[in-house]
């Protein structure tokens, strides 16, 4: 059931976020001096939330394994999980790439000259067998001062299936340490969420500062088509899967959600957002602890549906712009590749653009294609983060559904 806020609308979360969305861009468009010299705030605010995130998925991850019992129903609920994930995500590459064929935009698009790629963007890509490495830390204890998720997720699993395996006064006492450690950090996030507004305000009024609006007309094709692809699997595709597989409201559920989806549009990283969306998903969705702890950290790793679908856009455009047609197969190895990629994404801005060079290689297009979308990046970025949480808030109520239905 979803938990009815009784205080007054401006003192509701969601609509100070809204209003901060709103007013960043307008202050953004009036003084860009001014919104330049404050970005310091949003540049505060996130570091505040990164601060908690490393704790966050490794206390929740454990704590919500070791109350699900055993590794059979860690196995469960893992499945559900990873069938979700595969199928929204590869529902997402499918929007977008009829999308893509439809409109077409790399068609008339001038390829880029001297443009030159952003500061910190890697051409390098990864094999399976070097992910898979990735995945098991040689030092835990590294990987979390490097915030290095995917290996914190796999030990935090594999920690919270032998604690609940094992049994015993001092594995308790492991357990209550677990699990009060979570509560103060849950406490601490609930604290930072609350700067949200201001943090957001000010982030949206730097970027805007910066984009301006008139770069939206070289790429205007482009970016409509992202968008609406975007916008289609988010308004369209999830909520129908929301509702047949979730049996939720989808429009009360994006009532409850709306606060971590504006601080993943104005954040542009999963990773940043995922304290708010456990408390979204927990306090204003009414979502059980036990399924949000393990879905929605996952999920901020590997569930990328807007990254996977903003992919396989990205990737045909720049075929179209060369001149080059894919065949039906080569497209599927987009799909394919857009989909693997998604997963290797980490949850942080610029990563999907980091990903796009895996998927480009895969059906040898050139990567010097890339500088040419580049210019509106940022703010597409913004859209699928939001895209990929608002997936993750789904993929939680269908999963939570199914465990309380025990099929």
């Amino acid at each position: 059931m979803m938990k009815n806020d009784k205080k007054a609308w401006y003192l509701q979360l969601h609509w100070q976020v809204l209003l901060a969305l709103g007013l960043g861009t307008v202050f953004g468009v009036i003084a860009p001096g001014w919104s330049e010299n404050q970005g310091f705030l949003g540049d505060l605010f996130l570091r505040a939330l990164m601060m908690v995130i490393i704790l966050l998925i490794f206390t929740s991850l454990v704590d919500g394994v070791a109350s699900l019992g055993s590794a059979r129903s860690v196995g469960r609920v893992g499945f559900r999980t990873t069938v979700y994930y595969s199928c929204s995500t590869a529902a997402a590459i499918l929007v977008g790439m009829t999308a893509v064929n439809l409109i077409r935009p790399g068609e008339g698009l001038e390829l880029a000259g001297a443009t030159s790629l952003p500061e910190g963007f890697s051409t390098s890509s990864q094999t399976l067998s070097e992910f898979l490495l990735r995945m098991v830390p040689d030092n835990i204890v590294g990987a979390m001062a490097e915030g290095a998720v995917l290996p914190v997720i796999t030990f935090a699993i594999l920690f919270g299936l032998f604690l609940a395996k094992l049994d015993g006064e001092r594995v308790k006492d492991v357990h209550r340490l677990v699990t009060g450690v979570l509560e103060v950090i849950q406490a601490l996030t609930l604290g930072i969420v609350k700067l949200a507004p201001v943090g957001i305000f000010s982030l949206l009024a730097r970027e805007v500062a910066r984009s301006g609006v008139s770069i939206f007309r070289e790429l205007g094709w482009y970016f409509l088509t992202v968008g609406l692809g975007l916008t289609f699997h988010a308004v369209v595709t999830l909520p129908i899967l929301l509702w047949f597989l979730g049996r939720r409201s989808p429009v009360a559920y994006f009532r409850a959600a709306a606060p971590a989806l504006a601080t993943a549009f104005s954040t542009a990283s999963s990773s940043a957002t995922l304290p708010l969306t456990m408390e979204c998903a927990e306090h204003r969705a009414g979502l059980p602890k036990s399924v949000s702890s393990f879905v929605l950290p996952l999920g901020a790793t590997v569930n990328m549906d807007g990254t996977a679908l903003y992919e396989a856009v990205a990737a045909l455009t720049i075929a179209q712009m060369y001149g080059v047609n894919l065949s039906f197969s080569e497209q599927a190895v987009v799909l394919l590749t857009a989909l693997l990629a998604s997963v290797g994404a980490a949850g942080i801005p610029m990563a999907g653009l980091v990903m796009l060079v895996v998927v480009l290689e895969a059906v040898g297009l050139p990567l010097e294609g890339i500088a040419t979308i580049i210019a509106v990046d940022r703010v597409l970025d913004m859209f699928r983060t939001a895209t990929n949480v608002w997936s993750d808030m789904v993929g939680t109520a269908v999963v939570a559904r199914f465990e309380e239905a025990g099929d």
